[in-house]
C-alpha cells in the first residue's frame, strides 16, 4: 500500500525502539513520513531503528523521553520542531506491564503502569493537540482540511479484563475514554483522534508464549482466526489511520486481534 499524503508528513512514534512501536515508526518511515523514534531506556535499540529506517532510505530523528514525565513529553515536542519545523501525526504507543495478584499488587505497580500508559497518553495527545492548533493559526489549512492526526494504541484489555493484570487494564480502559472524549471535543478543530486495540501479537514482551508449541496452542483457542498477529499488522492500519484515506473515521477504535474480542468461548454454545 502506497500513501502519497504521508510524504514529508512529520509523524512521532512514542516507545518505537521496539515491539509495535518499532513497526509502526519503520513503516511510516518507508512511506515517505520524517519520523521521531522515541526511546525511554535503551538509546542502542533505538539508535539501530533509526539506522535502519535511514539505510532504508527514509528520514528521521531519535529522541528520549519518558512519556510519564511531562517535561520530557514537552522537549520531545520542541526536539522535533526543532528538527522538521512541525508535527502531523502522533502515534501515543509507549505502553508497559507489570504484572500481579490484585491483592499483592503494590501502589508503585500500579502507579507506574498508570503513569506510562494513561497519563503518558494524555501528556502526549494534549502536546500534540496544542501544537496542531498553534500551527493552523499560523499557517490556516483549506476549510476541511484535517491539521493533525492521533493514534492512541490501546489493546483488547480496554474491554476484555484480564485478571492478574488489573493496572494495564485499567490503564487500556482509560484509553478508550481518552480517545472517545478527545475526538469529540478536538473534532471540531479538524483534529482526527482515533485508537488501535492489538490482541496478540508478537513482540518480545510475550515471546514466552508465542514461541512455545504448548503455549502458543492454548492461546489460539482465545483466536478464532488461528493466528498470532504481527507487529506490521498493527503498522499497517496506523498507516492508514494516519493518512487521509481514513479521514471520515474519527472516534474509533480498530480491533486488531483475529476475533480475540468475539468471545470464541461461546462459539459452541458457550
Amino acid at each position: 500500500m502506497s500513501y502519497s499524503d504521508l510524504k514529508n508528513k512529520v509523524a512521532i512514534i512514542t516507545g518505537s525502539s521496539s515491539g509495535i512501536g518499532q513497526a509502526c515508526v519503520e513503516y511510516l518511515g518507508s512511506l515517505g513520513a520524517k519520523v521521531v523514534v522515541n526511546y525511554a531506556r535503551s538509546e542502542e535499540e533505538g539508535q539501530a531503528t533509526l539506522e535502519k529506517i535511514q539505510k532504508a532510505g527514509g528520514t528521521g530523528i531519535l529522541v528520549q523521553a519518558d512519556v510519564s514525565n511531562e517535561a520530557d513529553v514537552q522537549r520531545l515536542f520542541s526536539e522535533t520542531v526543532e528538527a522538521f519545523g512541525r508535527v502531523d501525526i502522533l502515534v501515543s504507543n509507549a505502553g508497559m506491564q507489570k504484572d500481579s495478584s490484585f491483592l499483592d499488587m503494590s501502589l508503585d505497580e500500579w502507579n507506574k503502569v498508570i503513569g506510562v500508559n494513561l497519563t503518558g497518553q494524555f501528556l502526549c495527545t494534549r502536546e500534540a493537540a496544542r501544537l496542531f492548533v498553534k500551527q493552523a493559526k499560523n499557517t490556516p489549512p483549506s476549510e476541511d482540511a484535517c491539521i493533525g492526526k492521533m493514534i492512541l494504541m490501546s489493546s483488547v484489555h480496554d474491554v476484555i479484563p484480564w485478571a492478574g493484570h488489573v493496572n494495564y487494564a485499567a490503564s487500556k480502559g482509560g484509553v478508550l475514554m481518552l480517545m472517545k472524549t478527545l475526538s469529540q471535543e478536538l473534532a471540531p478543530m479538524k483534529i482526527r483522534v482515533n485508537a488501535v486495540s492489538p490482541g496478540a501479537i508478537k513482540t518480545a514482551i510475550n515471546e514466552e508464549v508465542w514461541s512455545d508449541s504448548e503455549k502458543s496452542q492454548e492461546l489460539l483457542k482465545l483466536i478464532p482466526y488461528k493466528r498470532i498477529g504481527t507487529a506490521l499488522d498493527i503498522a499497517k492500519a496506523v498507516a492508514w489511520l494516519s493518512s487521509d484515506d481514513s479521514d471520515y473515521v474519527n472516534g474509533a477504535t480498530i480491533y486488531i486481534d483475529g476475533g480475540m474480542t468475539l468471545y470464541p468461548g461461546f462459539a459452541d454454545n458457550g
